[in-house]
């Protein structure tokens, strides 16, 4: 039988978060980690082969987290909340947002990452797409190419784009951002009875 560890996951990621939290991502060190936590940096490593590693597990659970919220607000059939959700969830999770400004889903299924990185990466694309595809068929009556790209330029790249700006400048996206991604939401909205 193996011995009981004495730090979680969790432990590690909380204590990066509170480096990303006081000094920016780039301050994040296996030292600093197991300095924050108490633990000898043999454990650390135990866990985590490397500090890259510690990083993309915490931006993992963060974009599962963030996406959790976001598709069960898509399965309520609510567009317009849904597009709102990423200024909004970026208001109220600052340092979270930094975090995953680190990497792209793509980046982390496609590089030279560990099976379980990838797979996690990867079972975050299939909810997301499903999510859309299903929210898309609601809405349109069927899930053409062309109505799915319209629905992630209103609920994804439009809402992120709006606050990617202001994240990478340290600045919390400003109330009016809202208003202009409500506005592509509305116009995108309003071809659904066309014949697209």
């Amino acid at each position: 039988m193996g011995r009981k560890a004495h730090f979680t996951n969790e432990q590690f990621y909380s204590a990066a978060m509170s480096r990303v939290a006081e000094n920016g991502p780039e301050s994040v060190t296996v030292a600093s980690i197991a300095e924050a936590i108490g633990a000898p940096v043999g454990s650390v490593y135990h866990r985590f082969s490397s500090r890259e590693m510690i990083m993309a597990g915490l931006w993992l659970s963060i974009a599962e987290s963030f996406q959790k919220g976001f598709l069960e607000i898509l399965d309520a059939g609510h567009c317009i909340a849904a597009s709102l959700y990423t200024p909004q969830w970026v208001r109220r999770n600052p340092i979270e947002s930094k975090i995953l400004l680190l990497y792209r889903r793509e980046e982390l299924i496609g590089g030279e990452w560990p099976e379980q990185v990838r797979e996690r990466a990867e079972g975050l694309e299939q909810e997301l797409r499903s999510g859309l595809n299903s929210f898309v068929k609601k809405q349109f009556g069927r899930c053409s190419e062309k109505n799915i790209r319209r629905m992630v330029f209103a609920l994804i790249d439009v809402p992120l784009a709006s606050v990617r700006r202001h994240l990478e400048n340290d600045e919390t996206p400003p109330e009016y951002v809202d208003e202009l991604v409500r506005e592509t939401c509305i116009t995108m909205m309003e071809v659904r009875n066309e014949n697209i």
